[in-house]
Formats: C-alpha cells, sequence, structure tokens
C-alpha cells in the first residue's frame, strides 16, 4: 500500500479548516477529489518541508508549496475533481481563477495585513499560535512580506494603508464577488452538483471574508449581503468540513478533522525559565544529586526555548557564518 502524501498547513479557527487562503484551496481540493492526504494542522511554518504553507510532502520525498502545483501533483496521481468538465468549462475556470487572483486576492490580502484595525487581530492570532520565540517576530516578518506581494501586484513600490487605496482594492473585490454571484446563481456548485477546482479556489479565496472576525468587516458585510455566496460557502463547511464546523473555535483550536492527522505543538507565550525558581526546585533529598538535577532542569528549559530560533539562524544566516560559530 503506497505511503499517502503529507500536507502542512494552516491551523483552522472561527469554524474553518485553515485561516489561509491558499491552505483552504489545497485542503478543498483534496476534499473534492477524493485524495487520502495525512494532514499536519501547524502555526509554525519552519516545520514544513519548505519552510512556507501549505506545503505537501509527496510519497517520492519531493516537496511542493504553490496551490496550482499540488494540484497538477493530485491530478496525475488520477485525483482530478475537473475529469467530467467540458472544454468551455475548463476554459471558465481559467478565467475565474485569474479573476479572483487579479480582483480579490488584493483585497484579501489588504484586510488582513494592511488594514491597520484588522492587522491587530491577525497579528494577536499568530503570535498565538505560533511557538515561541517565533512568537515575537513571525507576524511582522509575515506583514511585510504580504505588504511586498501586494506592492508587487499593483506596481507601487510606495503602497501603504490609505483611504484612497482601500476604496480601489474593495471596489474591484465587490465586483468580483457581484460576478461569481451571478455565474453560481441558484446551483450548489459552479458546474452543477458536484464540485471542481473552481469551487475549490472560490472557496479558499471567500470563506475567510466570510467567517473571520475584524473590525474592518466591510468585505464581510458585502458577502453576507449575497445570499448565495455566503450559503455556498457555508454548505461546502457543512459537507466537507463538518468537525471543524461545529468546533467553536472562537475560545478554542480547531481539532482534528475526520480522516487527518493534526501536529498542535505546545505554545509558549513567554519564557518557560521566567517562572518562579520554586518550580525548579527537585523533591526528595538536597545536596549534590539535587543541585545537579537543577542544572539539568535548566539546561533542558534553555534547549527548548532557544532551539526553534536556532532552527531559524540556521536557515537563514550564511553557511560560512554558521562553519565560523559552530
Amino acid at each position: 500500500m503506497a505511503v499517502p502524501s503529507e500536507l502542512y498547513c494552516w491551523e483552522g479557527d472561527w469554524g474553518l479548516p485553515s485561516v489561509n487562503t491558499e491552505c483552504l484551496i489545497v485542503l478543498a481540493y483534496a476534499k473534492f477529489s477524493g485524495a487520502p492526504l495525512k494532514i499536519h494542522k501547524i502555526g509554525n511554518p519552519w516545520r514544513s518541508p519548505t519552510g512556507s504553507l501549505p506545503a505537501l510532502k509527496t510519497s517520492e520525498n519531493s516537496s511542493l508549496s504553490r496551490p496550482s502545483e499540488i494540484i497538477i501533483h493530485l491530478r496525475k496521481q488520477k485525483y482530478n475533481a475537473d475529469f467530467d468538465l467540458s472544454a468551455k468549462e475548463g476554459a471558465d475556470t481559467l478565467a475565474f481563477i485569474s479573476l479572483l487572483e487579479e480582483k480579490l486576492m488584493p483585497a484579501l490580502v489588504y484586510t488582513l495585513w494592511i488594514d491597520p484595525k484588522n492587522y491587530v487581530e491577525t497579528r494577536r492570532w499568530h503570535a498565538k499560535h505560533a511557538p515561541f520565540p517565533l512568537n515575537f517576530f513571525l507576524p511582522g516578518r509575515m506583514q511585510r512580506q504580504q505588504l511586498e506581494r501586494l506592492r508587487l501586484i499593483r506596481g507601487d513600490q510606495e503602497l501603504a494603508a490609505g483611504e484612497e487605496v482601500e476604496r480601489e482594492l474593495y471596489r474591484d473585490a465587490l465586483e468580483c464577488m457581484n460576478l461569481l454571484s451571478q455565474r453560481l446563481g441558484s446551483n450548489k456548485f459552479f458546474f452543477g452538483d458536484s464540485p471542481s477546482s473552481l469551487d475549490a479556489f472560490v472557496f479558499g479565496y471567500l470563506v475567510p471574508i466570510l467567517k473571520m472576525k475584524l473590525p474592518n468587516g466591510k468585505l464581510q458585510q458585502h458577502i453576507k449581503s449575497l445570499d448565495n455566496l455566503s450559503h455556498y460557502c457555508s454548505n461546502i463547511l457543512a459537507l466537507y468540513f463538518p468537525s471543524d464546523r461545529r468546533e467553536d473555535s472562537s475560545h478554542k483550536v480547531s481539532s482534528q478533522p475526520e480522516g487527518c492527522d493534526s501536529d498542535h505543538e505546545p505554545r509558549v507565550t513567554r519564557p518557560p525559565f521566567s517562572r518562579s525558581p520554586v518550580t525548579l526546585l527537585p523533591r526528595g533529598r538536597g545536596g549534590r544529586g539535587g543541585a545537579l538535577r537543577i542544572g539539568r532542569r535548566i539546561q533542558l528549559i534553555f534547549k527548548a526555548a532557544l532551539l526553534p530560533l536556532f532552527q531559524i539562524l540556521k536557515l537563514t544566516l550564511p553557511q560560512k557564518l554558521l562553519r565560523m560559530t559552530g
């Protein structure tokens, strides 16, 4: 029996299987096509094979990170959600995916990472779910990456948060959602009664807007006004991610969905060695043996706290510098 491929993705919240659009696209496509993936839901992208999320580790020990590459790989493995589509429907799929990436994706990036009020919540979520010491600088690093991504898309290296930029991005996003609503109509999915790759992309872009709780909810207000799109997202959650939908994740991290494994790493919001020294004292007799046990405990605590930081330095510092300090 072949070993299933392993998918590493961001953890979920707000009743979502993941909070990340790219991860949601891959998770939805895997469900639609019946691909047997072993899922690892994590809050630390450095634990993935590529250092980013999503990441697919194949049975051949190769690694893929872009949703389009992962979907192509799954199709080669005979897991094709587009098998029954006509040539015209295939062309429509490509056109609507391009529309999502051009019109909706920039507004989603702005909403989560650039809008000052919303970024407070975005940063808080990632800091809460990332392990120490990554929780101190990972959200800021991700925000800078997303800002650079948006600047490249818009062709403006000086782009920053502002009313004019927000108005332009949201105008395109609302237009995109209106077109999707018209195309979907009263259908269950975009091409009939069975989901396709287009449904995976639309779901991945729309459901975070619908479910995330953010101070600036202009996009959320609009999608809720489009009844067919909001019902569409809720129906996919109910049909394909029932355990995530039932989870009250506003108070509790999303539990393991049916048919997959989730890795939940311990989260430390402050250094373990900041606890009271009393917790380090061993039980039983004192003396030299007790002092040695205390020393070992302190050593283990420092090792647990500093290992993630060392892993980052190992990946980012020049190898020559590592050899000099090794």
